[in-house]
């Protein structure tokens, strides 16, 4: 079991930065990827970024360029740092774990969300 708790949302000016973090606890025996999503209103959840097991880094066309996603696995934390914010990124943004149990079972762990809104 994984448990994942965000933070680090808010309101930001278009232009501006933010940076998000995703504490995770509980361990994945194969753990495939470690990323962000989100969620705008009446929007899908869609993908944002994320890093494999293997340090492979992988983003939206939407924002690359502009998100950074990264990992300090001394303290199990993913973050996304995200720069030159535009009102489209408006989002609930998700921590996501993706991997497989020892019996070889896909599980799928999700945080809470954190909000992110970006003024015009």
């Amino acid at each position: 079991q994984v448990q994942l708790v965000e933070s680090g949302g808010g309101l930001v000016q278009a232009g501006g930065s933010l940076r998000l973090s995703c504490a995770a606890s509980g361990s994945i025996f194969i753990r495939n990827t470690l990323g962000w999503y989100r969620q705008a209103p009446g929007k899908q959840r869609e993908f944002v970024a994320h890093i494999t097991s293997d340090g492979k880094r992988n983003y939206a066309d939407s924002v690359k360029g502009r998100f950074t996603i990264s990992t300090d696995n001394a303290v199990n934390t993913v973050f996304l740092q995200m720069n030159s914010l535009k009102p489209e990124d408006t989002a609930v943004y998700y921590c996501n774990a993706e991997g497989l149990t020892n019996k070889l079972v896909s599980v799928d762990y999700w945080g809470q969300g954190t909000q992110v809104t970006v003024s015009s």
